[in-house]
């Protein structure tokens, strides 16, 4: 693939010579750091920044600055940074997307980190819509803000100054040119202490001269309670930033975690099993084998001992929530230093067992797990293990989270049905051809518990029916296979911290119903169709749009130029606003309708009502699709219920690629209730796909009758505080969320959770059907 500058010389005819100038210096500098793919999307990305009729001095920082940022973040930050140029091309100036262009040399220096990169440039869009006013004297000043605070701290720092300052626009102003006082004070509370992006080259050699060989380094961001440095595809990620620790510098600490993680990449020699652990077996198996390889490194090079010394002797002033937090402590510093007794003799004797054996079994990883699982029955045998969220608050900074060392059983959940099976008992799926199916088939039907399911590439129905079949055999034979785990964070309350991969959702297929009974929903709604139909009318894109009495327009409006002459004639001030622009008016937004489908939506839905919570919501949810798919908004179907944090029902009815045709309105017509309500994560896990979209605007509409609550929770407070922190979380992300709940005591906890205005109280029920279309028309209007 070769990339010729003579093609795009057509594109730039119209500029100015110094622009072709430019182009050649910068091309063939571009070529030196950017394969022939990446050329053709940063030329690509020129032409059509040209073509935004935005003026070239925006096509002239895209060209001098990208390569730069290539050299620093890779080349695949390439369309990122062209599509957050285009998503601003419609909110902001052609000005402050220049300026955008050149605070990224800045930005990937600073940042060093490609998904770091693409954090700031979904601040800057962010931004873009909550403190336009804001933007361009910020990137005036981001070199200042980035030398002193990680992204995380220029996110917090922005959105103070957004939400202090969003009726004072002379004070939003000073505060983002770091002109007030409230600007330099929140500097100073974000800052941090040690930067990573300053530190990374000495900590390259740092362990180049232990060990010889390049280590890879990436920062993370780490703002929340909780984080713990990790190696994931032999790559050490560390925080972006750390302060100091009790007089010993960020520097240093830096230095004790790159240098325990690399001792991991150089004496594990082979993973240990987790299976059939526990979380906390694992947690005490990991402590041991965190002082085995820190052993091997301190024979080899005695100066780490005291390094990690020094930051197990600290006196902690945080306090602990169990006692045995601390005995680890004390043990874990007993591992490396023999001296440090802990005054418990069971801990003591292991810790001597330890030291008396490691010598011989270093190289040894099962050394680390029978003395983990004797350590653990220590413990077990006073009834003294806390969960695992209590063993992580053990305070030895500069450890990892040990996901290197552990090897997890290769688990195919398509084949389990997100369940354990014995081998013995899986579910297989054969594919056979027709004739194999024809001469096989001897029973009439097989059931769930079939060890084989044999599936045809065709569509083979019965042939001793098949005149009145309707069902083939593919679709009656058989589990319906479902999707690979998706992981999600759940947040804690009491603690103020996340519980990391805590929930886990799985996407299952719907079972389908008859599609003629969303036809018999539209029949019996008609009243409230023809208003849904006057809806789509009034929202619909009315396309271009001729915008008069401007004075900056494309074209002169001859009736205004006419009375604007006029008017100097008779000797009058003439009215300025004599030209006119073609406007192209069009919607620009993805919907996600969520839908509760817990247990208690089998409920009637009054006392007096033949249908049940889940009729009505079928009916609104049909309406309101109808809706949206008459207004051309891209949306989405989804339903969800749980059963428990390790298996989060996930349905979809219909996606954002799919058409509402026959096909989604079966799966609408065959929905089910059942099971709990962790709506938090079903929140997380529908902005996970709403985000994907490209849509500038974003909604998820939620319809739920209760509550969040679960079975494996019984503090009622728990979910209500994780939804209300998932609520908090999406619209960081550009994503609103609206709930429409049938809960007629909601007063009590909807507020708290989805802020106010945010939220209706349908009282009767009955209602639902005709309300939801409404609400979506007044929200998106």
């Amino acid at each position: 693939m070769t990339i010729d500058l003579e093609d795009y010389r057509a594109c730039f005819a119209k500029a100015p010579p110094e622009m072709f100038d430019t182009l050649e210096a910068t091309f063939h500098e571009a070529a030196r750091v950017m394969s022939p793919a990446a050329l053709s999307d940063y030329m690509e990305g020129a032409k059509g920044l040209c073509s935004l009729g935005r003026g070239y001095d925006l096509v002239l920082a895209w060209l001098e600055n990208m390569p730069a940022v290539v050299k620093e973040c890779g080349e695949d930050v390439i369309r990122d940074c062209l599509g957050a140029a285009m998503k601003l091309s419609s909110m902001t100036s052609g000005e402050v997307i220049a300026l955008l262009f050149s605070s990224l040399p800045t930005a990937a220096r600073r940042l060093g980190d490609p998904e770091l990169l693409r954090g700031y440039l979904g601040l800057i869009h962010q931004l873009s819509a909550k403190a336009s006013r804001g933007l361009r004297p910020m990137l005036a000043h981001i070199d200042e803000l980035l030398s002193k605070l990680t992204l995380s701290g220029l996110r917090r720092w922005a959105n103070f100054g957004a939400d202090a300052y969003k009726r004072d626009l002379a004070g939003l102003t000073r505060y983002f040119s770091l002109e007030s006082a409230d600007a330099r004070k929140m500097l100073q509370q974000e800052r941090r202490g040690t930067l990573f992006i300053d530190t990374q080259r000495k900590l390259n050699f740092y362990l180049r001269a232990l060990w010889g060989r390049d280590f890879f380094l990436r920062p993370t961001a780490a703002d929340y309670e909780g984080f713990r440095p990790y190696i994931e595809h032999h790559v050490m990620h560390l925080p972006d930033a750390l302060d100091d620790i009790a007089g010993i510098p960020g520097l240093e600490l830096y230095r004790a975690m790159t240098a325990h993680q690399a001792a991991h990449m150089q004496y594990t020699t082979a993973p240990i099993s987790a299976e059939q652990l526990s979380p906390a077996q694992m947690f005490f198996i990991g402590l041991v084998e965190d002082a085995r390889v820190e052993w091997r490194a301190a024979r080899d090079f005695p100066g780490l001992a005291k390094l990690w010394g020094r930051l197990h002797a600290l006196e902690h002033q945080s306090p602990l929530e169990h006692p045995t937090v601390e005995a680890l402590e004390r043990f874990a510093h007993l591992l490396l230093d023999p001296e440090a007794l802990t005054g418990n003799p069971e801990l003591d004797a292991l810790g001597a067992k330890f030291h008396a054996e490691i010598a011989a079994r270093a190289g040894d990883n099962t050394l680390s797990w029978h003395l983990g699982m004797e350590l653990f029955h220590v413990f077990a045998a006073r009834r003294d293990v806390p969960s695992l969220r209590i063993l992580n608050t053990i305070r030895i900074p500069y450890r990892d989270d040990n996901r290197f060392v552990w090897e997890f059983e290769e688990f195919d959940w398509d084949a389990h049905g997100g369940e354990y099976v014995p081998a013995s008992q899986r579910q297989v799926r054969k594919y056979v051809s027709v004739m194999e199916m024809a001469h096989e088939v001897d029973t009439e039907l097989a059931g769930d518990d079939a060890q084989e399911i044999w599936v045809c590439n065709d569509n083979f129905m019965p042939y001793e029916d098949a005149g009145e079949a309707t069902v083939s055999f593919n679709d009656m034979w058989g589990k319906e296979p479902i999707s690979a785990p998706f992981h999600y964070h759940e947040w804690d309350y009491q603690v103020q911290l996340f519980r990391p991969d805590w929930a886990t959702v799985y996407e299952r297929r719907v079972n389908r119903g008859d599609p003629e009974q969303i036809d018999e929903i539209l029949a019996e709604h008609k009243p409230v169709a023809h208003r849904i139909r006057q809806i789509i009318d009034m929202l619909s894109p009315a396309g271009v749009q001729r915008v008069r009495g401007m004075e900056d327009g494309d074209e002169i409006d001859l009736n205004a130029a006419v009375d604007a002459m006029i008017s100097i004639r008779m000797g009058e001030q003439p009215n300025p606003r004599i030209t006119m622009r073609n406007v192209i008016k069009n919607r620009d937004l993805a919907v996600t309708v969520l839908l509760d489908l817990s247990e208690s939506t089998n409920d009637l839905a009054g006392d007096e009502e033949t249908k049940t919570v889940l009729d009505l919501t079928r009916e609104a949810a049909t309406l309101v699709a109808t809706a949206i798919n008459g207004i051309g908004d891209p949306f989405a179907l989804h339903g969800f219920a749980s059963d428990g944090r390790h298996d989060v029902h996930y349905y979809k009815f219909k996606d954002f690629a799919q058409r509402f045709d026959e096909e989604a309105r079966a799966r609408l017509a065959g929905m089910k209730g059942g099971l709990s309500t962790r709506m938090g994560t079903a929140l997380r896990h529908a902005g996970a796909g709403l985000l994907k979209q490209p849509e500038r605007r974003k909604l998820i509409l939620l319809v739920t009758d209760g509550a969040p609550a679960d079975i494996d929770e019984r503090d009622p407070q728990h979910l209500r505080h994780d939804t209300r922190k998932a609520v908090e979380e999406l619209y960081a992300k550009g994503v609103f969320t609206y709930c429409l709940t049938l809960d007629p005591n909601a007063d009590a906890y909807v507020k708290r959770i989805f802020g106010e205005n945010n939220y209706t109280i349908v009282d009767h029920v009955n209602r639902l059907p005709e309300k939801l279309p409404t609400l979506f028309a007044s929200l998106t209007s």
